[in-house]
């Protein structure tokens, strides 16, 4: 069973990589590959960062 906490920080995480996802998905190519990141890899990179945060 889930508690509260948990189901809260669940939907911290979703949130922060629904933002993360849309705000580099906004940048052209060209801005993400100044930061190193191929477009293919945004899902990976806000997973990793909503977990992490």
């Amino acid at each position: 069973m889930l508690t509260v906490n948990t189901i809260s920080k669940r939907l911290r995480n979703w949130a922060r990589y629904r933002t993360t996802v849309r705000e580099l998905s906004q940048l052209t190519d060209r801005d993400l590959s100044d930061l190193g990141i191929a477009r293919g890899d945004i899902r990976f990179i806000a997973k990793k960062h909503a977990v992490k945060a």
